[in-house]
């Protein structure tokens, strides 16, 4: 029994065979996708180190306490801080045992983003005693913040 792929009238097969030629080229998609670096989608930047906690700063035992104004400024317990200066009041609270409360209350006019920001060091610090505070205020939808204070 004899296969023929073409006519059968003893003319030699003119159709290139494409398989070899298919073969080789998946094999080299192939080693060109491997090749290919992973493409990272973030941006490395050199990031200022934590500045110390300035000596007005008092890291408390018991509670401390973190509020955002509406300007836009972080206060550690009354007190003005930058980012730097926060990272590490919240590494000087992870050393003390037991781990002291830390409050947020952020002002209903603070700017989300710093919030959110803030939030984030915060997340990132590794605190676990965490609460949000003077959420009360807030507990009905539409009420001015200051409408219960205006009847007393």
């Amino acid at each position: 029994m004899a296969i023929s792929g073409g006519k059968d009238d003893g003319e030699p097969m003119m159709e290139m065979n494409t398989t070899p030629l298919i073969d080789v080229m998946l094999v080299l998609l192939i080693m060109f996708i491997i090749t290919i670096p992973v493409a990272t989608h973030a941006v490395n930047i050199d990031l200022p180190s934590p500045a110390a906690t300035p000596p007005d700063m008092e890291v408390k035992r018991d509670k401390n306490k973190v509020t955002i104004l509406p300007s836009g400024e972080v206060q550690w317990n009354g007190v003005t801080v930058n980012n730097g200066q926060l990272v590490s009041a919240l590494k000087a609270t992870l050393s003390i045992k037991p781990e002291p409360e830390l409050q947020y209350q952020p002002d209903a006019q603070a700017p989300y983003d710093m919030s959110a920001k803030v939030l984030n060091i915060i997340k990132g610090s590794g605190v676990t005693a965490f609460g949000f505070v003077g959420n009360e205020q807030y507990s009905e939808f539409g009420k001015p913040a200051n409408a219960g204070k205006a009847s007393m």
